[in-house]
Parts: C-alpha cells; structure tokens; sequence
C-alpha cells in the first residue's frame, strides 16, 4: 500500500497550487475590460445607482482588501453572489458541476473504451496495414479540434439523420442519448493521443527479455500481450491523468457547441457578463478538480508500480 506520509505529502504540496490558482483566477479577471456592475444596469443607469450596487458587492473597496475578503470566503466556503444571476455562486456550482463531471467522464470512458484496444492491436501488428490505419485515425482525431467535430456531427446525426438531439441535457434515460454527440466530440482527442501513447508503450514492452521468457514457457499470446500491457500501464495513467484537465478545459468549448448545461458553459456566460464572483467559483471548481485528479492518478500509479511507493 502507498504510505500515508506520502498521501499527506502530496495534499500538502496541492496547496500552494490552489492559492496560486485562486490568486491567478482573482487579478486576471480584473484585467477584462468593462465594469460589471454597470454591464448589468446597463448603459442608461444613474451614477447614484452603480454607486451604491458597487458598494453593495464590495467593489469599491481597495483591490487587496478585496482580495483578502474573497481568500477569507474561500476558506470558509463561501465564494459570494453572482452579480448577473443574484444567486450564491456555490449553488449555481452545484447545480452546473454534475453535468461538466457527467459529460468529462463519459468522455473519459469513451476515449479510454477505444483507445486501449486500438493501442494495444497496433503495436501487436506493428508495422502492417492495421498499424498504419489505426496511426491515420489516430492522426486524424489529434488534427481535428472540438468547435470543427462538433458541428459536423449535429448536422450528420441531429439534422441529416434525426437520430439524437441536438442540444441540452434531458432528464432521466433521455440524458443519454443527449450525452452522446458531446461526450463523442469531447473525447475523440483523447482517444487519439491515448492510442498512440498506449501503442508506444506496449511496443516498448513486447522487446524485452521478460516478455520471451513468457513465450519460451508457452503461455498463451494474449496472456502475453496481458502482461506486456500490465507493465505499460504507469505512463498510460498519467497521460489519463493529465488528459482530464484538458477534457475539462475542452469542456468549456463542447458545452457551448451542444447548449450542454455545465460548469464550462456557465463559465463562458460568467465572463461576458463580467461577473467576478461566479468566474472566481468556477475557475476555481475546475482548477481543484484537475489538482485533484492528478493527486488521485499520483496515487494510482504508486498502486500499480510498486518501485514508486516508497518514492
């Protein structure tokens, strides 16, 4: 098992990391131009009123007092009310976040769900007309970006074909037929990268000494191939790893595409609306969710290699 002092280790070194993402997400989103109280009065409010809405949200206060105020909420669990929406920012996180997790994950199940069998087939038949066509795709998928698939497969499966919806969530078994075009658009990238990382991988495994000891025992192909892929893991998880925080900046994108009511698109509705509670909360909902996850793919792979659990 992994030590606990390494566990602890790690969630000691994610805190830094989190005040710098919380501290980042604070003074950058202060560099957009425009004001927000007066983009939600709008242009024909009277300086009396975006006076006093300002003093109500703190914004005429000194920017580190300011900031001193949002670090203190954070700790306390409370990032403010939305400016735009007058409702608590964590709530609105709580209602948005499910989605971004349903979607990122179905994804990630997808990618995964192709990508290991294709990884693991090409380097097996390296070098032959399999491997080569497995590569095309998998170049093919890295060369196409989101805002480009997700619009050709509305107008294929939506439109052409009325096969699935073209937007929002639905509820109950309706959430996934509506979760296929944009889990299949979100995921194709990293099915493209997680092939070609699971092919490299196994191929580096099938050279070596241990692998022809197998064989010269008689074990079965598959069996060696097993062990082969079992070996390659420790890299395949971490590119996993750092591909979710790519799915969930992918998201933001996806989420606009298909209406898909979720962090990324609250996000993107957030800074238009110059809304600087709600953009702090879901930069920073997105952030702790990637240091997450690659604190959980840091302890995984300590798992499944043990020459790394005492590192």
């Amino acid at each position: 098992m992994v030590k606990a002092g390494n566990i602890v280790k790690r969630l000691l070194i994610t805190l830094p990391v989190l005040w710098l993402i919380v501290t980042a997400v604070f003074l950058l989103i202060r560099l957009v131009p425009g004001d927000p109280i007066v983009q939600m009065l709008g242009e024909g409010a009277t300086a009396a009123d975006i006076s006093t809405l300002r003093h109500a949200y703190g914004f005429d206060l000194p920017l580190q007092t300011q900031y001193w105020q949002f670090l203190k909420g954070v700790l306390h669990g409370d990032l403010g009310r939305s400016v735009r929406l007058r409702e608590g920012v964590m709530a609105l996180i709580g209602q948005r976040y499910p989605y971004t997790l349903e979607l990122t994950a179905a994804a990630m199940f997808l990618g995964i769900l192709f990508s290991v069998p294709a990884g693991i087939w090409s380097a097996y038949r390296n070098g032959t007309r399999v491997d080569r066509t497995i590569g095309v795709a998998s170049l093919f998928g890295l060369s196409l970006p989101n805002f480009a698939l997700g619009p050709v497969l509305i107008l294929v499966f939506a439109i052409w074909l009325g096969w699935l919806p073209v937007s929002g969530a639905g509820t109950g078994w309706q959430l996934i037929t509506h979760l296929v075009l944009p889990a299949i658009t979100l995921g194709s990238g990293l099915a493209a990268t997680l092939t070609r990382m699971v092919r490299t991988s196994v191929l580096e495994e099938l050279g070596k000494d241990y692998l022809r000891t197998d064989r010269a025992k008689g074990l079965p192909e598959r069996t060696v191939v097993w062990h082969a892929f079992r070996n390659a893991l420790v890299p395949v998880l971490t590119v996993v790893g750092l591909q979710f925080g790519s799915l969930l900046a992918g998201a933001i994108v996806t989420e606009t595409i298909f209406s898909w009511p979720g962090l990324g698109r609250l996000t993107i509705s957030a800074i238009s609306n110059r809304d600087y509670p709600l953009v702090q909360g879901c930069i920073l909902a997105i952030g702790v969710t990637y240091v997450a996850v690659n604190l959980l793919t840091d302890l995984t792979y300590r798992l499944v290699n043990p020459r790394m659990r005492s590192a």
